[in-house]
């Protein structure tokens, strides 16, 4: 008898931890949206002035719910995002498309690009573009030939 009530007890409290697992890891379960991105800094490395200044930022919705993108802002006028307006559903990916004006001279590129949403999980990301911004290589240009009308004249 003794033994019979003791294997019964052994049953009750095996039962009782896998049921007590099963309903934690229910628990831990994400409840809403989380945005995760592929990556949040862009190297260009080196690019000519007037060059691409193009690059994409690709996020992926790994909750439960819709994603939305309620902005997505740039530091500067040379920096323009372009991102999804409806909402992305749940392990649906999306695109946030960046152009970057490489016009003007010479210079480093060190800009952020903020992204605020409705996920549970950073809710506001900074994204990164970073580079050097660099003169294109001198082209030998043909030389003017300069034509009898156009020479200086001499009387």
């Amino acid at each position: 008898m003794k033994k019979n009530l003791i294997a019964s007890a052994g049953i009750i409290l095996l039962v009782l931890s896998f049921t007590a697992s099963a309903f934690a890891q229910t628990e831990s379960t994400t409840k809403g949206p989380v945005i995760e991105f592929d990556k949040e800094t862009h190297d260009y490395g080196t690019v000519y002035v007037n060059g691409d200044g193009n690059c994409v930022f690709t996020f992926t919705n790994k909750g439960n719910e819709p994603l939305v993108l309620s902005n997505v802002r740039a530091g500067c006028g040379c920096t323009v995002p372009e991102w999804p307006r409806e909402p992305v559903l749940p392990g649906k990916s999306a695109q946030i498309k960046v152009k970057y004006t490489t016009l003007n001279r010479p210079h480093t590129i060190n800009k952020s690009i903020v992204v605020t949403s409705n996920s549970i999980v950073d809710n506001t990301i900074v994204l990164r573009i970073k580079g050097e911004v660099v003169a294109a290589p001198n082209q030998a240009s043909p030389e003017k030939v300069q034509s009898q009308l156009s020479a200086p004249g001499t009387k």
